[in-house]
């Protein structure tokens, strides 16, 4: 995977991470297509996501990617509060501490473009340490469901259905944005009322 961004000077990049087993680690931008050829590649359950608003990935001291991060939409209807993303693939060739560097990267560029939450998913059995390391913390275990597909609309089994998964959060200190104003919002001496007849 070659990204001409790579061979850019690290300053121009510069979120870093020093790692004892693999030296220095650069954040680095990249795009939707490199990102979700790399998690074909790497991911140990999902493919490609379907959803997405950005994307980041990771490189070692010689340029070389390894790791990737895409954040969308939530998935679930009912955290789409327009506040909330979800960091829904995050994939890595196995370095040391590359999956933090990508979840607090993911975390701070959603913070940038005003959102105030952050949410993922773990499946139960996984540790989470790098959710942790990076300031994440779990907040509801979800029990296993038995997949996407249903009579009104088919899907394949994903690999990944039936299994328990942990959804993690994380969130800003900010004051949270106002609310959005609705008809109901209206006062009262605004709205004309018609008299019976």
């Amino acid at each position: 995977m070659t990204n001409p961004l790579m061979t850019q000077s690290p300053t121009a990049l510069r979120a870093t991470t020093k790692s004892p087993r693999t030296g220095r680690l650069t954040i680095v931008l990249t795009v939707r297509d490199e990102a979700a050829a790399f998690i074909d590649a790497q991911h140990r359950h999902h493919g490609r996501p379907h959803g997405y608003l950005f994307c980041a990935a990771v490189a070692n001291e010689k340029g070389q990617v390894v790791g990737v991060v895409t954040v969308a939409r939530p998935s679930a209807r009912r955290m789409q509060d327009g506040r909330t993303v979800e960091v829904n693939r995050s994939a890595t060739d196995g370095t040391r501490n590359a999956n933090s560097a990508l979840y607090g990267t993911a975390w701070r560029a959603a913070q940038a473009l005003g959102y105030r939450r952050a949410i993922t998913y773990t499946q139960v059995r996984e540790s989470g340490a790098s959710l942790r390391a990076a300031g994440w913390r779990p907040v509801a275990e979800l029990a296993p469901r038995a997949g996407w597909d249903t009579p009104s609309r088919r899907r394949a089994n994903r690999g990944a259905d039936n299994v328990a998964r942990m959804r993690w959060e994380i969130t800003s200190s900010a004051p949270p944005w106002p609310r959005r104003p609705t008809a109901s919002d209206t006062p009262c001496s605004a709205v004309t009322h018609k008299k019976a007849a």
